[in-house]
This record gives C-alpha cells, structure tokens and sequence, in this order.
C-alpha cells in the first residue's frame, strides 16, 4: 500500500490549522523575560521571552503598538497577551503579542483571579441566584461618576427609548483610594430608594482604573441588592468581577441602558400590532357568528306555523297532483278495456241488428216479443227500427211450428 506524501508547506499550513483551532493559544497570556528585543524600520517588535526553562519566539506588529503603553528593554518583566501561531514559511511557533504590561501590573491579574475563584467557590457567580431584569421599569438607579462619558450615554439612550422612565443617579467614585466603599453605597442608596432595577458601571481605562469593580465590598454588594444590577464596566472586551457577580453584564454603559429601557416606540408599535390583530380577530368572529347566526335563523324558520301549513299545502299538492295521476291513468285503462268489451258486445247488440234491417218488438207493456204465439190479434206493437219506431196493430199471427 502507497503512503501519502506531503509538501512542507501543506504540513506546516495543516500545523497551523491547528494552532489556529486551538482556543487556548488563540487567547494566552504568557509572563517572562525580555531578551532580544529589536525595534525594526517596519514598526514591528520582534523579541524573546524567557523564563529559568524555556525560551519563546514572539513578535508585536505595528499595529497593535497602542498596546504597548512602554518602551520595552533587556531583561524586563512582563506579561504578553496575544495568540500562539504558526508562521509558515520558517516552519516555527511564535507568541503574537497584542497587548504587553510590565509584571507589576501582572500581579494584579493573580489578584483577580485569586478573588474571582474565592468568589465562585462561595457561589457569587451561581446562575440560580440571577434575577431577572423587568421588561418595564418606571425607575432606573444609575451608580457611577456624575461626569464623563458613562453617564452621559445611559442618559441620552434612556430618555430617546423611554422618557417616561425616570433616573436616578447615584454619583459614585468609581476609580482610586476608597471607590469601591462608595460603589457599594450607592447601590444600597438605591435600594433603599427602591429603583426598579440599577446600572454599576464606568467607562472603560486600564486595569487599575478599572480595579474598584474588582474588589469583594463591590461584588458583595451586588451579590446582596434585592434589585437587578446591570453591570457596564469599561469596553466590551474588558472584564470585571462586577460582571461575574451582577445578574447581567452588559458590554458598554450604553448597551446596559438598552437593556434596562424598553423601547418606547417599540412598545407602541407593538400595541398598534397587538390592536390590529384584535380588530381583525373580533371581525372574523363577528362574521362567523353572522353566518351562524343566519343558518340558525333558516333552520328556526322551517318551524313556524305558516312554513309548516306551506310546507303541508305544498305537500298536498304533491299528493293530488300524484293521486290524479293515477286516476288519469286508471281512466284511461279502464277506457281501454271498456272500448275491447264494446268491440266484443257489438255483435251481440240489437242496435247492431236492426241496422241490418231486422226489428226490435215490444207489446204496449214494455216486454219483448219473443214468439208469434205471444201475438194476439187486434194487440198494438211496436217496431224498433235503426231510424225510428213504428206502431203496428196485429190482424194475425201465423206459428212456424204449424
């Protein structure tokens, strides 16, 4: 059996292909030293990272050079976040870094993290405490900074949603030395005032800016607020712990007013809908009962008094019609048979007879005379001729027998 044979290049692409399916190395942060650092004419960093074992390519590409917020020396510590990569055509792995801290920073992330796995091991972050946030609300807590961006478009897409809904805004110290005590104020304030539902948030910074909304009094108090908290913390690709806790995280401030407002006209044109199809609904059935209402109608009229006696008067019409033709037919078969005995007694008639030249004779009683021994003389007769009668006197009368 023949073996399959491959170019390098479809070996190292199909290699590629995997890194590429890889979730872990398609968002990795790797800590290490920098060694071989090299700025090049392109704007693209290439450099080493190092550690007591082991060594990694990596390279930083102009344009992700806004990560970089430093400039990067021998033997610095830091932590690359990127993605773990094939580059195909030397056939060799490398890290490429799309942001790049300094390690004390980095000592934040095990912060974080530490927090963040203490906290859902005490079940902070369990989907059965979630609470869902009402479809309609007349009032929305807002805990944030009374000045900057955040606030401003959670206003702006409240009121063009929904301006009925009214704001309440608690004006928080969302960043550096005791902001997260009042974070946790402000959404106690705000259930105590009894808001329908409240957004904890800010606009987006670097992870110190962001570190109130990752310390536990914050997570504690949304875990414990009676009402729906809607986290909104920095970009749609930051990630606090206030997200992890709250009952709904939304990307960006402005996203979490979509989600906390409903849209007014939204909500009307789904009223208009709802009434259309009511009216065409309460239509329909006003003609279904229409036309049930007229078949019951012709079925009730089959029972009053005059449709019975013009039902009965036309059913007897039916019947004479049916009983005279039966009489016509009757009629006429007796016609028919009366004409085969008249055919049959004619011969016999004495009508017949006298048209032949003979006579009927009767005596003056009305008896016949049947024999000439019943003729006396001087007895008056009559002749029944086939035109008339003759009276007659006999003067004699002779018998055949003598």
């Amino acid at each position: 059996m023949g073996r399959s044979v491959y170019t390098v290049g479809q070996v190292n692409a199909y290699i590629k292909n995997m890194f590429t399916q890889d979730y872990l190395l398609g968002a990795i942060s790797v800590k290490g030293e920098v060694s071989n650092c090299k700025y090049h004419s392109s704007g693209h960093i290439y450099f080493t990272l190092k550690d007591k074992g082991a060594v990694l390519q990596a390279v930083m590409f102009a344009g992700n050079r806004g990560g970089l917020p430093f400039a990067m020396k021998e033997g610095q510590q830091v932590i690359v976040s990127g993605a773990v990569n094939v580059f195909e055509r030397d056939g060799k792995y490398q890290l490429y870094a799309r942001e790049i801290t300094l390690d004390g920073i980095g000592s934040l992330y095990e912060q974080f993290e530490a927090l963040k796995r203490e906290l859902e091991e005490r079940g902070l972050f369990a989907s059965e405490y979630k609470q869902p946030i009402p479809r309609y609300i007349k009032t929305l807590g807002i805990v944030t900074a009374s000045t900057g961006a955040a606030v401003r478009d959670i206003i702006n897409i409240a009121e063009r949603r929904n301006p009925h809904v009214r704001l309440v805004l608690y004006p928080a110290k969302v960043q550096g030395e005791g902001a997260a005590d009042t974070i946790a104020a402000g959404i106690e304030a705000l259930e105590r005032f009894g808001v329908d539902c409240m957004i904890v948030g800010r606009g987006g910074g670097s992870i110190e800016d962001l570190w109130a909304f990752n310390e536990e009094k914050t997570a504690q108090a949304i875990f414990d607020c009676s009402v729906p908290v809607i986290s909104a913390v920095g970009h749609e690709t930051d990630f606090t712990i206030a997200d992890f806790v709250s009952d709904l995280r939304a990307p960006t401030p402005s996203a979490a007013a979509e989600l906390a407002v409903y849209d007014y006209r939204l909500f009307l044109s789904q009223l208009d809908e709802a009434g259309r199809r009511m009216s065409e609904a309460m239509i329909g059935r006003t003609e279904r009962l229409k036309q049930m209402l007229k078949a019951k109608e012709l079925r009730l009229g089959r029972f009053r008094p005059d449709y019975q006696v013009a039902e009965k008067r036309q059913l007897l019409d039916q019947y004479q019609d049916k009983l005279s033709s039966v009489m016509r037919g009757k009629l006429k078969s007796a016609d028919h048979k009366l004409a085969v005995y008249a055919e049959r007694l004619k011969g016999c008639s004495p009508l017949d007879r006298i048209t032949r030249g003979y006579a009927f004779v009767t005596k003056k009683d009305g008896s016949r005379l049947l024999s000439a021994s019943q003729a006396l003389p001087g007895e008056r007769l009559s002749l029944q001729l086939s035109d008339g009668v003759v009276e007659t006197e006999v003067i004699g009368a002779d018998s055949a027998d003598e």
